[in-house]
């Protein structure tokens, strides 16, 4: 095994053992997202269609929670505690260290996405073609990257304390102002005009497309400003993480 590939399976492994151990973590990531689809799509539906409508949007709700709780606070905090400048003077690779949070992030995310298809499938009777199963899953597990780059983004600005707060700020936000919760045609126009600013607009309505709902979509449109917004992100990141080793 390569001196590369031996630090990342190190990482990696380190890095979920770290996870598991972390019960304060585990159960609101995987818990909140099954929790509010079961309350929105079976205990109090609107009409018919309702559970097929909200498994597409609790997807991207529920892959949200371990990419920028996962990345934005544990990063900061080991920023805070001088794990980053250790890494640096250690032999492995900075790839092995973002690497390892990634695989993690991505399995949470599985998941948390497995909990509520099994939940909308077997208990709120969704149906849908095997081919349209797959190709939502991997919608939803694709819709991570985003939200990995803002999760790195406050981990490399801001502290641990500032983290937290910026975190959930942008989580909340996220969710309810990109119509993850509520659909955006409730909202008042300046609202709906808003919300084409967030990434978790384009995502859910890539997902609702996908999963059939009714409603004209705009797929095209969709993937191109999040393609657009994914590179912004990308670049921001790239230098977060170059202020940081240089602060």
């Amino acid at each position: 095994m390569s001196t590369i590939m031996r630090s990342f399976t190190l990482e990696a492994g380190a890095e979920l053992l770290k996870a598991f151990r972390a019960p304060e973590f585990i159960f609101p990531t995987l818990g909140m997202p099954v929790a509010f689809y079961v309350l929105f799509a079976i205990v109090i539906p609107n009409n018919a269609n309702n559970a097929a409508y909200l498994l597409a949007t609790y997807g991207v709700f529920a892959v949200m929670g371990p990419a920028i709780f996962g990345f934005g606070i544990t990063v900061a905090n080991e920023r805070d505690k001088g794990w980053l400048s250790l890494k640096r003077a250690a032999p492995s690779r900075g790839f092995s260290y973002i690497g390892a949070k990634v695989c993690s992030t991505l399995l949470f995310a599985s998941i948390s996405v497995a909990i509520i298809y099994s939940v909308a499938g077997f208990a709120a009777g969704v149906s849908m073609p095997t081919q349209t199963w797959g190709l939502l899953l991997i919608t939803h597990v694709l819709a991570t990257f985003p939200f990995i780059l803002i999760g790195l983004c406050i981990g490399f600005l801001c502290n641990g304390n500032a983290a937290v707060a910026i975190s959930n700020v942008f989580f909340l936000a996220f969710a309810a102002l990109g119509g993850l919760w509520i659909p955006i045609m409730v909202f008042p126009s300046g609202m709906q005009s808003f919300a084409h600013f967030l990434p978790t607009y384009h995502l859910s309505e890539i997902a609702l497309s996908i999963s059939g709902a009714p409603g004209e979509r705009e797929i095209g449109y969709n993937l191109l400003i999040i393609s657009i917004m994914t590179l912004v992100l990308l670049g921001t990141t790239a230098l977060a993480w170059t202020k940081q080793r240089n602060a």
